[in-house]
């Protein structure tokens, strides 16, 4: 940069800003600042031939003005003037008041992109450097429009000077995160890689980053940079600090320009030439050898340096997963920074080895360590550090060490910080099961749990106990037994209590022979409870009365007793009256024979994926599955321990949410009734849906539906009884779309209902509804002529590899239909994983003689399979700091369509399927959103944010998710609605 002369020193402003700083009052410096901008302002309509020194001094003063916290409204069209300046102060100043002051949609901005383009046309390095930090700055989309296409040949130019390529690839670099669809990809892009090979350091640091950020969404493009990167980082790992010395940073060599080669190298596979990857193989020892030498400085500044690079190394030691000797020797490396004094590495350290621990060649070496992780969990003062090493515990737990792992951080859970102890007891409990060898262990760890944190035991955990208690005949007399005692104990959770009353009114017959535990002492030992509980867990113990009356008939009058007590017939609850009532009925009219038929044990629970897993999958957040499955160790701990033998009755069963609509199979015989207790807790404790009511009704998937005029009644065996035609059309038999298909499409991203298609022949409907992953659409065909469809045949027809991630089954419809008639077809549709493209309905019939052939988009969208999802604004700012990659986030800024009314956003919003979130975001007209995409083999977080800006008649929709396809189709469908 030009050194700036004596002469540019701007007296005035000097003293302008003493005379501020000396105000004595608020006041006073408003007086000061209003006089101030008189002056100036009479300055700038009076003068005409004002001088260039002049212009910029008092625009630095409005800038200073401006800085304190006052509204600058004028003085911008001066600013302006000084871009065409030729000398640099002048044209500094001018570049600075436009990037701080000026906004994007300023009717200037014609004049500043005119005066940007005559700099960078210029080829004065200075110039160019000036009008491309400028475009940095304010990154507007106009901007962007303006000049991403000149940008990319300024960097790649022979001609240009180092500071003109640094500054232009960071330019780029900021526009293409503003508006990644404005940067062209074209011939520069296998150019531009050749940077990392440049002579200037400063140029090799702004192009990696801008590389590092291009090849995240086309790693095609730039693969070429692998090779390049790793000679770039063999040079400067195996550089003395001398070498390089301008770019080292307290004997560290380029300590920046490391990270950054680190972590563009983490961005792509294993290098497959042999020459490349030995030479890669070769840096990272070096970087590991240098960790065990001496420091060369006692400055944290020397340390932390040294630390980022072997941080960021470690990193991609175990993003390639592939290199044992080097795995190993991360995990020895940060073994010793686990008893390190300063806190935040041995943060790091315990979050890098819970990544190892997951690794079959690592996993070894990092249990070597338990003893220091354990002493970490109960010594560490800081709580986020115990958290990382419950953490690393969990993810190094096995057979050979998990009694030690559950006893460690079951001890540590009586006094461990509020904030955690919930997934503590989720991991306890998830660690029990998996590794469970003597079941009564897990029976005595989970009751254990209940007592030591039953505030935060949730319904997942001890619903979780008993499916495996009721599974397991050698368990279940333990469990009463041990339940039994833990209920003797004067302080008793009511998590506790649930569990002693299901379990003995399941199996208190075991014990009943011992007079300690006879059946009128167990009774009495459940009643006792019963007075301080909630309604829902009187509901159940009322249910476990039942079930005494059949196990213990010697029970029966003083159970009677209790049920016809005013307190239990006269209840203000009407659940625990109706139960009283009905169970009171029951026990004195049923015969013996009839009693014992309804009221018989619980058969076996069908096998399902772990609900306390489930929970915990959604505490940590999506990113988390693959270190929560940890399904690479114990392979026989596949077989979740308490559930069901793989018999030829269960091993077929399927998991609820996969025949919710009876899509699959008739139903099965139905059990013989139980009583419900609370929650329908003897019936089906463990539903991943919501907790059913007593069934007084048809339960919610019964009723799925049942407003959308279901077709006669038949067993749902039937809607698949019809084979397919012989000769239904595949995606290459059918004609393209109807031209207008989309907009039809469009018309139904946030409702369900409606018409789809109509012309003079025929009129299409649509009424459908989903749950979870699961969803049933009735479509209407209405003949709108007096004359017979013949041949009628509507298909349903999948284009590409849609027939893996969507099913539909159809039910054939009649083949003709009636003038003035209307035919009905029913379709069951399950989301087997995400996807992009919606099927097709192809309809095709012959009206008088002549063949009549029609393709619409079906209107099953993504966001059809939304759930809401509630959560508060400290939940929701920390899930939207988590999905901060570029590939998980997708925005859109577009021009509003349709009037800009709040309730009718507000109304779309929810129909495309989010939960609208109150509060959350600080500007009150902002829209907030959260929901999960439900498909049958994984779910997608997502959270949105739309902006509307009236004046402009514009909005910003911004979408995060957990996966980039979804990301971009969801942000493309709902900006299509406004």
């Amino acid at each position: 940069m030009p050194a700036v002369s004596k002469g540019d020193g701007m007296r005035g402003l000097a003293v302008f800003i003493s005379d501020i700083r000396n105000c004595k009052s608020k006041e006073a410096e408003i007086k000061r600042i209003n006089k101030e901008l008189a002056n100036i302002r009479s300055k700038f309509k009076g003068d005409k031939a004002l001088d260039g020194y002049s212009k910029k001094k008092y625009v630095c003063k409005l800038l200073f003005i401006f800085l304190l916290g006052h509204d600058i409204d004028f003085g911008h069209m001066e600013a302006v003037n000084l871009l065409s300046s030729n000398k640099y102060t002048e044209k500094q100043i001018g570049y600075l008041f436009i990037s701080v002051l000026v906004n994007s949609n300023s009717e200037l901005i014609r004049l500043i992109n005119n005066a940007i383009k005559n700099d960078l046309a210029s080829r004065n390095p200075t110039f160019m450097c000036l009008a491309l930090h400028c475009i940095a700055n304010v990154g507007s989309r106009e901007m962007g429009e303006a000049f991403a296409a000149d940008i990319p040949r300024i960097l790649v130019a022979g001609d240009s000077m180092d500071s003109v390529k640094q500054s232009a690839a960071l330019c780029l670099l900021r526009l293409y995160k503003a508006s990644p669809d404005l940067v062209p990809m074209g011939e520069w892009t296998a150019r531009v890689v050749h940077l990392l090979n440049d002579q200037h350091m400063g140029v090799v640091t702004a192009a990696v980053s801008l590389i590092t950020c291009l090849c995240k969404k086309n790693p095609d493009d730039f693969k070429t940079c692998v090779s390049l990167a790793v000679s770039r980082l063999s040079r400067i790992v195996s550089s003395a600090s001398t070498d390089l010395q301008d770019y080292t940073y307290y004997f560290v060599p380029a300590p920046w320009l490391s990270v950054k080669l680190l972590r563009l190298l983490q961005c792509y596979p294993p290098p497959e030439d042999a020459a490349v990857k030995g030479r890669l193989v070769e840096c990272l020892e070096t970087v590991l050898n240098k960790a065990q030498e001496p420091p060369k400085s006692k400055k944290v500044q020397h340390s932390n340096a040294k630390n980022a690079i072997l941080f960021e190394t470690i990193s991609l030691i175990i993003h390639y997963d592939s290199e044992p000797n080097l795995l190993v020797r991360a995990c020895n490396q940060l073994g010793q920074f686990l008893q390190h004094r300063e806190t935040n590495l041995r943060y790091l350290a315990l979050e890098s080895m819970c990544t190892l621990a997951s690794s079959e060649f690592s996993h070894e070496a990092v249990k070597t360590h338990i003893d220091t992780v354990i002493n970490a969990l109960k010594t560490e003062r800081d709580v986020s550090v115990r958290q990382r090493a419950a953490d690393l515990l969990y993810a190094m737990c096995d057979r050979s060490n998990a009694k030690q792992i559950v006893s460690e951080m079951l001890r540590y859970l009586e006094t461990a910080d509020y904030a955690i102890r919930e997934e503590i007891v989720l991991k306890v409990a998830i660690l029990a099961e998996k590794y469970a060898v003597d079941y009564s262990w897990y029976v005595d760890t989970i009751l254990n749990l209940i007592r030591i944190a039953g505030d935060y035991v949730s319904e997942e955990v001890w619903y979780r106990v008993l499916q495996i208690v009721t599974n397991r005949d050698d368990v279940q007399g333990y469990a009463a037994k041990t339940v039994f005692e833990a209920l003797q104990a004067p302080a008793c959770h009511e998590n506790m209590v649930k569990v002693g009353g299901y379990i003995l009114g399941e199996f208190g017959n075991l014990i009943a022979g011992d007079p300690r535990s006879s059946p009128p002492v167990q009774f009495s030992l459940l009643h006792s409870k019963f007075h301080l509980c909630s309604v829902a867990t009187r509901a159940l113990l009322l249910s476990t009365y039942i079930k005494f009356i059949n196990l213990f008939p010697e029970t029966k009058a003083t159970i009677q007793g209790v049920l016809r007590a005013g307190s239990q017939l006269r209840n203000a609850d009407v659940e625990l009256q109706q139960r009283a009532v009905e169970y009171l009925t029951l026990s004195s009219v049923a015969s013996t024979d009839v009693l014992a038929t309804v009221l018989e044990e619980m058969p076996p629970f069908p096998e399902r994926e772990s609900s306390i897993l489930a929970k915990l999958k959604r505490k940590k957040g999506p990113g988390a599955g693959s270190a929560l499955d940890d399904g690479r160790r114990d392979a026989s701990s596949n077989d979740i321990n308490g559930g069901v033998e793989p018999t030829p009755s269960t091993v077929s069963t399927p998991s609820p949410s996969a025949d919710l609509l009876g899509l699959r199979a008739a139903p099965p015989p139905a059990a013989p009734p139980a009583p419900a207790g609370a929650g329908n807790l003897l019936v089906d404790v463990f539903s991943d849906g919501p907790t059913a009511q007593p069934s007084l009704g048809p339960t919610p998937e019964q009723a799925f539906l049942s407003e959308l005029e279901p077709p006669a009644p038949e067993s749902p065996m039937a809607l698949l009884a019809d084979p397919a035609p012989a000769a239904d059309p595949g995606p290459e038999d059918i004609g393209p779309p109807i031209p207008e298909a989309d907009e039809l499409l469009n018309k139904f991203v946030c409702k369900n209902n409606g018409v789809l298609f109509e012309n003079q022949l025929l009129q299409i409907g649509v009424k459908s509804e989903f749950r979870q992953n699961l969803g049933r659409m009735y479509l209407f065909y209405g003949n709108k002529t007096s004359v017979q469809f013949q041949n009628f045949s509507p298909t349903v027809v999948h284009p590409g590899d849609l027939q893996t991630q969507l099913a539909v089954q159809t039910k054939r419809v009649a083949a003709q239909v009636d003038g003035g008639a209307q035919v009905q077809q029913v379709l069951n549709i399950e989301c087997l994983r995400d996807f992009l493209t919606p099927p097709l309905l192809s309809v095709r019939f012959r009206y008088g003689g002549a063949p009549q052939s029609l393709t619409l988009k079906l209107p099953v969208t993504i966001n059809k399979f939304f759930q809401p999802t509630e959560m508060a604004a400290q939940d929701f700012f920390q899930r939207w700091k988590q999905l901060s990659l570029p590939l998980q986030e997708a925005q859109k800024i577009f021009k509003a369509n349709h009037p800009m009314d709040a309730e009718v956003t507000k109304a779309k919003l929810l129909g495309f399927g989010s939960a609208l979130l109150d509060n959350v975001d600080p500007n009150p007209e902002n829209f907030v959103g959260a929901g999960i995409i439900q498909t049958k083999a994984l779910q997608v977080g997502c959270l949105l944010r739309l902006e509307p800006n009236a004046q402009a008649q514009m909005y910003r929709l911004t979408l995060r998710t957990s996966k980039e396809p979804v990301s971009r189709h969801l942000c493309e469908l709902l900006a299509q609605q406004f």
